[in-house]
């Protein structure tokens, strides 16, 4: 049996996913604590309040607009630091940010076992996603137990020889599923809250963050909402914008000011699920959002080069436009103008799991904790 687990959080996908494990731990009386490293510490908690939990320890590691060589150090450092002083005999990372990545090396470093949730998934090209690609292969390396979320990722880990893998489906559609089933509680508040909505004809979502697109990327991005706005003047495109400077400045720049378009700030998680339930289109360069979009029934544009969850762009959801102006304007009027094309998409199945993961990984565990 493992005496102590430490499930390490840093940014809000994270939370999203790990907190289901959290939670079922708890349930199964394991003794379990969350580590939150606050690596986006004002969307966490967003999440942590959503579950009405708070982590055992918090980090605080983030600096503004810190590069990723001084945010690794300050990981480091305050995780070696938790570790010793916490004495955890399992670690439990997701995904492949830096603080899963850095959880990951200091557990290597202390000889601490590590578990990792989704993992399989490759681009094989260590620039797009970056520094994601090179993250999570950085965890394969290290981790003991892989949970993978789809056929395709479990492939991967066996084609890598890595032992000790599970498909488990993805913890994203347990907490879709636990929100979804709240929302529709409660849809009568959520409907009054947005009720800027109904002067519109269609609401289209869009989410954007991802480093690969900084600069020109996200100029071009903005370009072809700011085009797709003046095109579609009846559809009301809705832009929680992430808070890197980064991201505000290119966004605040070139889509302040237009009549159909809303810049927000990030969103409470149920939120954003409800407006993500009302959508028509789903424009993103998040991964969550691809996993999420195709639980809900709603066409995404990918807007980057590359994917590691070509599931979605394989059986229908979804499609890869890049960043490209031309690209992003085809695609999306092809899906305006084509019923039968969007139809097809949104009636795609989800392939990323039944909202069951979590008590598979747990169960998972409790074996490897017993044998």
């Amino acid at each position: 049996m493992f005496h102590k687990i430490g499930i390490v959080v840093g940014t809000r996908p994270e939370a999203i996913k790990l907190i289901p494990i959290y939670l079922t731990l708890k349930e199964s009386k394991v003794p379990v604590q969350l580590v939150s490293t606050g690596q986006h510490q004002t969307m966490l908690e967003q999440i942590f309040s959503f579950f009405q939990i708070k982590p055992d320890v918090s980090l605080e590691v983030m600096l503004p607009n810190q590069s990723l060589a001084v945010l690794t150090a300050r990981l480091s450092e305050k995780l070696q630091m938790c570790f010793e002083e916490r004495k955890y005999d399992l670690i439990i990372v997701q995904g492949d940010t830096t603080t899963a990545m850095v959880a990951s090396l200091i557990a290597f470093y202390n000889r601490i076992k590590v578990a990792h949730i989704e993992a399989g998934l490759r681009t094989y090209n260590k620039f797009s996603p970056y520094p994601e690609e090179i993250n999570r292969q950085l965890i394969s390396r290290i981790a003991d137990y892989h949970f993978a979320p789809t056929q395709r990722a479990m492939a991967v880990l066996e084609k890598e020889n890595l032992e000790k893998a599970y498909q488990v489906g993805n913890t994203v559609i347990d907490s879709l599923l636990l929100c979804i089933e709240k929302v529709n509680k409660q849809r009568v508040y959520y409907e009054a809250k947005y009720n800027v909505i109904n002067n519109f004809e269609r609401l289209i979502l869009i989410t954007g963050h991802r480093r690969e697109n900084f600069g020109q990327g996200f100029e071009d991005i903005c370009t072809a909402i700011k085009l797709l706005a003046a095109q579609h003047p009846s559809f009301l495109f809705y832009y929680p914008v992430h808070l890197n400077p980064n991201v505000q400045d290119k966004v605040q720049l070139l889509l302040s000011g237009l009549t159909n378009v809303i810049l927000d700030h990030p969103l409470p998680y149920d939120e954003l699920i409800f407006l993500m339930s009302r959508s028509y289109i789903l424009l993103t360069d998040s991964g969550g959002i691809q996993e999420e979009g195709s639980s809900l029934n709603v066409p995404i544009l990918v807007m980057r080069d590359t994917t590691e969850r070509p599931e979605g762009i394989e059986g229908g959801c979804a499609v890869l436009v890049g960043t490209s102006v031309q690209k992003i304007l085809t695609e999306f009027n092809r899906l305006v103008t084509d019923k039968a094309l969007y139809t097809q998409m949104a009636i795609a199945p989800n392939p990323y799991g039944d909202g069951n993961a979590a008590s598979y990984i747990v169960a998972h565990l409790l074996e490897e904790a017993i044998g």
